[in-house]
């Protein structure tokens, strides 16, 4: 009789080559360039796919262990978080708004995320980058769950998280945010790569995920900071593959070297604009603050960014040229944001108010050379006027940038008293932009950009308002109309804080609470 020989048991390595490569197979019957049109789409050159190399090695098995067990943990917390009134937890209601503005504004660009990378993945003919971009695009379907499930707490409470995605398609600002994801699913699959697995995953994600996160636990939200900390491993492994992609397409082909530059510079950019809010956030919006903005941007992008350029000189890749300009605004970028949405608050999916003297103060310390000089007084007028009755409201419709889709709020760089403006005739019509950078990235591609949903444009034409709405009716009330459109309602959802909703039922319960505790 045959002795039975136990079968080798895989090491790790091995197992990972056959649930990943050992999975591919030649095409026989269609043609490869048939089967993956857009890997030439873009010049990339490509000569061995099996160069690619996963340092994390996970496969299919080992990924659904290791989050289930992430998901028991994350919903113990999130549950017990909610069944213990935990929103009243935070330190004041002025807090809830930038849950308002991580919801509608960063959510629905995890789904994104998900459906961008699942088409990459389709698009590459290498099993390697393939497999990669199936665990990420789980991992960011898997994020906006989990951060709608954590934050849907708040909605059974406060005002202005209903409808959030609703709101992202087509509230004013959330359209900088949406237009950045839109302009990478719409790119090929290598950009798409460049764009969010290098420039946002890699070079920006902690300027986005840490404000939020530390800010959630620094101001007593449990909820928010454990789905943040529940992403964090998944993020770690999301800025290595970045990385991963920068290198292999740079080892390939030195004719891939200006192509990824390009996008490096493009993309570097589109990230910094978006942060704008994150910026606006956390130097307005947490009534306790971490860090301010300059100091965020100092660490993770001047230092850690750095220190990333200068690894990535070895292959050529140099500094985006965008750096030296937000160098000269990290000073007054969230200044002048959150002076543009107290204008446009009524417009707006949340509450706007003037800081306090102690939270001045604390401005005036972490941005010296800017904050006391040019924007102290303007936040002291405007609450001495709004004492006085005399609260303004901007009711007109602000001039856009064609390419990012914020409102001309950006003042030139190096002289923060005049507004940044630049131009370009093409095709028989004018654009603007709000910074050289913007202009540049537009003419290198006008015919994508002239398709840009301008939200101003858009309420202009008439498209911004219910069905059926007769903008020649008399008393007819534009603002009404988009709010309505928005599925907003007028002082309920936004306006001021002091006075609202929010605040009056946030300070009844914890008083409730307080009481009966």
């Amino acid at each position: 009789m045959d002795m039975q020989v136990a079968k080798k048991k895989l090491g790790l390595k091995e197992k990972y080559q056959v649930m990943t490569r050992g999975l591919d197979w030649e095409p026989s019957y269609q043609k490869k360039e048939d089967i993956y049109p857009y890997a030439s789409y873009e010049g990339i050159k490509i000569h061995d796919w099996d160069k690619w190399e996963d340092p994390f090695r996970l496969t299919m098995d080992a990924y659904w262990k290791y989050q289930a067990e992430k998901e028991r943990k994350l919903y113990a917390i999130i549950d017990a978080y909610a069944q213990n009134n935990g929103h009243l937890n935070v330190t004041d209601a002025r807090y809830i708004n930038t849950v308002k503005l991580f919801l509608t504004g960063v959510s629905p660009l995890e789904y994104m995320a998900h459906r961008g990378f699942a088409h990459a993945g389709r698009a590459f003919p290498g099993a390697g980058p393939r497999v990669a971009c199936l665990m990420q695009s789980l991992d960011e379907i898997r994020h906006a769950q989990t951060q709608i499930h954590a934050l849907s707490n708040f909605n059974k409470h406060y005002n202005g998280l209903h409808d959030f995605r609703h709101m992202h398609d087509r509230v004013w600002y959330l359209s900088v945010p949406k237009s950045f994801f839109d302009d990478a699913v719409t790119a090929g699959p290598f950009e798409f790569m460049v764009a969010i697995g290098f420039s946002f995953e890699y070079v920006l994600t902690n300027l986005l995920f840490v404000p939020f996160v530390s800010g959630a636990a620094y101001n007593g939200d449990m909820g928010t900071m454990t789905f943040g900390f529940s992403a964090q491993s998944d993020e770690a492994r999301h800025m290595t593959l970045g990385l991963e992609v920068i290198k292999f397409i740079l080892e390939q082909d030195p004719d891939n070297l200006p192509i990824v530059q390009r996008w490096i510079d493009k993309w570097t950019w589109r990230g910094y604009r978006v942060l704008t809010l994150v910026a606006m956030m956390m130097d307005y919006m947490l009534p306790k603050r971490t860090m301010s903005w300059k100091e965020a941007w100092e660490v993770y992008f001047e230092e850690n960014g750095g220190a990333l350029f200068k690894d990535l000189a070895r292959y050529g890749i140099t500094m985006p040229r965008c750096a030296e300009t937000i160098a000269l605004e990290k000073d007054h970028l969230s200044h002048q944001a959150w002076g543009t949405f107290y204008n446009y608050g009524a417009a707006a999916a949340f509450h706007t108010w003037v800081p306090e003297k102690e939270e001045m103060d604390w401005l005036a310390a972490k941005y010296p050379q800017s904050f006391d000089k040019y924007y102290r007084p303007r936040l002291e007028f405007w609450r001495e006027q709004a004492a006085k009755g005399n609260r303004f409201y901007n009711k007109t419709l602000p001039m856009l940038c064609q390419t990012c889709q914020i409102p001309m709020l950006f003042t030139e760089p190096g002289d923060p008293t005049k507004i940044c403006y630049r131009e370009v005739d093409y095709q028989g019509s004018k654009y603007h932009f709000c910074s050289d950078h913007c202009k540049e990235i537009f003419e290198h591609e006008p015919e994508k950009y002239v398709q840009s949903w301008l939200p101003v444009h858009q309420i202009y034409q008439g498209s911004c308002f219910p069905e059926g709405t007769d903008p020649s009716a008399e008393g007819f009330d534009p603002l009404a109309a988009v709010l309505q459109y928005y599925h907003l309602e007028f002082g309920r959802d936004n306006l001021d804080f002091e006075g609202s909703e929010d605040q009056k039922n946030f300070d009844l319960w914890r008083g409730q609470a307080t009481k009966n505790g």
